[in-house]
């Protein structure tokens, strides 16, 4: 059994607790709350979703998926659009939309491969 102990003979939880109170101080914690703020509205998450899925997909294309008004996802989309995940490109009469946030893309990655 001591042969499991680190060189530096600290247990293996004394020793991770070191390295989470490094990260902790450099976390942004507001940013993350925020983030999982906006993450918890199921019809913003199932945009988000959407918009990983399929970049480039216009306003009424998502209206259809998601199965809300082009207004309710208007609004949703200006919401992204404000915190800087989401850009939009006019093409002709549309606008399309895509997902510009790499740590929201790697989330979303991340939570369809674990379902």
């Amino acid at each position: 059994m001591a042969g499991d102990l680190p060189a530096d003979g600290a247990p293996p939880a004394a020793h991770h607790g070191d390295d989470h109170a490094h990260h902790d101080a450099q976390l942004d914690v507001g940013a993350w709350a925020r983030r999982f703020d906006l993450l918890s509205d199921p019809h913003r998450l199932e945009i988000l979703i959407l918009l990983h899925r399929e970049p480039g997909i216009i306003v009424g294309d998502i209206a259809i998926a998601v199965g809300r008004t082009e207004t309710a996802v208007s609004q949703a989309l200006r919401v992204l659009r404000h915190q800087g995940w989401v850009t939009s490109t006019r093409v002709g009469r549309s606008v399309s939309y895509r997902l510009d946030d790499d740590t929201v893309h790697a989330l979303l990655h991340w939570m369809s491969a674990h379902p």
